[in-house]
């Protein structure tokens, strides 16, 4: 059975940033002559190594949202320079837009079982393709549900009149 990763992409504001930085890394590596692979790096090492490379992703979550994932190739143990162990995550460099699904910030990577994996959106954001959309936005003055909690839909109006969402009046 496979399993995925959650990680937070700190930087990109959308999936096409995550795509364009991509495709920079790998236009270096081919400058250099080393092999053509997005690798990511990081500290600890997952432990359930079999499940994850058994069709396993890397999900993406970009201003707060689960919103793309890259396929798991291959992971590999180093020591960097400072004689720390880390991991090399070797992803396929294709980025799949999912449907966007609010997430809390949190530091390294999460195990995302499969049942809980959004689901992908239309068709593969390729090399040298942007995404047109990026991330799914929202309302102004909404804010994003998180466990379990509903994202209020709804604004007050001037009188203080809860407005439902759509409503052109005050509910009765």
């Amino acid at each position: 059975m496979s399993l995925h990763l959650l990680k937070l992409c700190v930087g990109a504001e959308s999936i096409s940033d995550l795509q364009e930085w991509i495709d920079q890394r790998l236009a270096v590596k081919k400058k250099r002559g080393e092999a053509l692979e997005h690798i990511h790096t990081t500290r600890m090492t997952p432990r359930r190594r079999d499940e994850l490379l058994d069709g396993g992703s890397l999900y993406w979550v970009i201003k707060g949202q689960i919103a793309a994932r890259e396929t798991l190739v291959d992971m590999r143990p180093v020591v960097g320079a400072d004689g720390i162990g880390r991991t090399e995550l070797v992803l396929d460099g294709v980025v799949v837009p999912v449907h966007p699904r609010p997430c809390r910030p949190f530091q390294g990577w999460r195990y995302l079982p499969v049942k809980d994996a959004p689901a992908d959106l239309g068709k593969y954001v390729r090399r040298h393709r942007r995404n047109a959309g990026g991330i799914a936005p929202r309302a102004a003055g909404t804010r994003i549900a998180v466990r379990g909690r509903p994202a209020p839909l709804a604004r007050r109006d001037a009188r203080s009149r809860f407005m439902g969402p759509g409503r052109r009046g005050p509910l009765t």
